[in-house]
């Protein structure tokens, strides 16, 4: 789970730049991507970076495997173009209505592979009536591979660090949801933690901790010892402890830097 949404935040980080590359490298006027999730129908492309585009129709479009020219790229794990999207029979046409709305002709798409899994998908097209040749797409692949390698280094460089970011970033979505009154929301939000998570997690209300567990947490938080805790609240040392691990069970964590670290997520310390 860690690297696989380690792997999402990356490559939405260095998208922006990427794509910018790739409209430069085959000179097409319109490109686009994103990252891949887990749904319910398998692995699915959400397109959320869009270049020339003349307005956002196409921005959030989650793209299912076998569906359009992104799905077929999903499922073949290989690079593919169409030089009339209108009427070509060779992808379906779920996705026509928004294509049309940006006039796209001839469209090209492809993937970049982490562990041979789809992890993005980088798309480019043209608006008149000319074909993409060989040297575009062999352009765009050389774009994607890069993106590919960039993302395997870096999570090979400081794979703690990345797996800590991510397991922060689902904390920090799981406090958002917990702080969330509108329904509708907080089912989407509670989807998108499923999708990174890669599990079915049920979140609930904000934990409710004791005012000591509180008070020993905001000292845990600092890095007081056990000792220097019962000293600065008049405790003994066993009731400290006893405080630190009721508030670990109530916050779902294994050590007290977690426990703090999570209280501070919750909004509690």
């Amino acid at each position: 789970m860690d690297n696989g949404f380690a792997a999402q935040q990356l490559i939405a980080e260095l998208l922006p730049e990427r794509l910018e590359r790739l409209r430069k490298v085959t000179g097409v006027p319109v490109v686009l991507g994103g990252a891949t999730r887990h749904g319910a129908d398998g692995v699915q492309l959400v397109l959320d970076r869009l270049m020339g585009t003349f307005g956002d129709s196409l921005r959030g479009l989650v793209v299912k495997p076998g569906k359009g020219l992104g799905g077929c790229v999903l499922r073949r794990r290989a690079p593919l173009r169409v030089n009339d999207y209108a009427t070509t029979m060779a992808i379906t046409h779920e996705y026509d209505q928004v294509v049309q709305a940006e006039r796209l002709t001839s469209v090209f798409a492809v993937p970049v592979l982490l562990r041979g899994e789809v992890r993005s998908v980088l798309y480019g097209a043209v608006r008149e009536s000319r074909p993409i040749d060989d040297r575009t797409v062999r352009s765009a692949v050389v774009v994607a591979d890069q993106l590919q390698r960039d993302v395997e280094n870096r999570l090979r460089r400081n794979p703690g660090e990345t797996a800590q970011r991510a397991r922060g970033a689902l904390a920090e979505l799981a406090a958002v949801i917990r702080d969330t009154s509108d329904p509708e929301l907080r089912a989407r939000l509670v989807r998108i933690h499923r999708d990174f998570s890669g599990r079915s997690t049920r979140i609930g209300a904000k934990p409710i901790l004791a005012p000591r567990e509180i008070d020993v947490l905001r000292l845990a938080e600092v890095g007081a010892s056990n000792l220097e805790i019962a000293a600065r609240l008049g405790l003994s040392l066993e009731t400290v402890k006893a405080y630190l691990r009721s508030a670990m069970r109530k916050l779902a964590v294994h050590n007290r830097t977690a426990a703090a670290h999570q209280a501070r997520l919750n909004g509690i310390l």
